[in-house]
């Protein structure tokens, strides 16, 4: 175990972990066809599985986004490779939480959603960060990664402006009792204050580090 955690794992152990991952995640779904089939999904169903899906995929936002921030911490790049399965499970998440609100809470009734969406911004807000991620969603392969280049790399920055909508979308959804998306605010202001200090400020005293060396 201690080897594991001073050495980068192989090949075959990250497969291992990859697997792992990838059934942790189906765990929330595997949980809500369950309580669904034994009639448990609480007095109100729809909420329930609303709530449930909603926070799932921010909790799997805020997971991928924590991977770069460990690599620039402790130099380890490996868990990288696990960013576009935990990306696409918040899609598939996020897909869910749009589709229940659509289908289920309003039956695709659109003169009845605009009502809603009127009456509640954070609605607008929550399926603003639903349409920022589909084009991250539909650019995760290699080949687009190879095909835009650069541009990718400014596309998925999209991420973080995902977050910080989603966060406001749950903060106005709980309204007074704002505990848990506070403590989702935080861990994000956490993660950007890591990759700004990174990116900026010590790449500024490394670069007047190597100034002065060359003096």
């Amino acid at each position: 175990m201690l080897a594991f955690l001073k050495n980068n794992p192989t090949k075959k152990q990250i497969t291992w972990i990859k697997a792992f991952v990838f059934t942790v995640c189906l765990i929330p779904l595997v949980r809500l066809i369950w309580l669904g089939v034994a009639d448990n999904l609480s007095a109100n169903p729809i909420e329930f599985i609303e709530r449930s899906t909603g926070f799932w995929a921010l909790f799997m936002l805020l997971a991928t986004l924590t991977l770069t921030p460990i690599r620039l911490l402790t130099g380890r790049a490996w868990q990288i490779q696990m960013r576009r399965m935990l990306g696409l499970f918040m899609f598939f998440y996020v897909c869910l939480h749009i589709i229940t609100y659509l289908w289920l809470d309003f039956a695709f009734d659109w003169l009845d959603i605009t009502k809603d969406i009127a009456k509640h911004p954070r609605i607008l807000v929550g399926f603003a960060a639903f349409v920022l991620s589909v084009p991250l969603a539909l650019t995760s392969t290699n080949s687009m990664m190879k095909r835009l280049r650069e541009r990718w790399k400014q596309l998925h920055q999209l991420v973080y402006l995902i977050a910080i909508l989603a966060i406001v979308h749950f903060w106005w959804l709980v309204k007074k009792d704002i505990r848990e998306p506070l403590l989702y605010a935080c861990i994000l202001i956490v993660l950007l204050s890591i990759r700004i200090y990174y990116k900026y400020i010590k790449a500024a005293k490394v670069s007047s580090k190597v100034q002065i060396n060359s003096l």
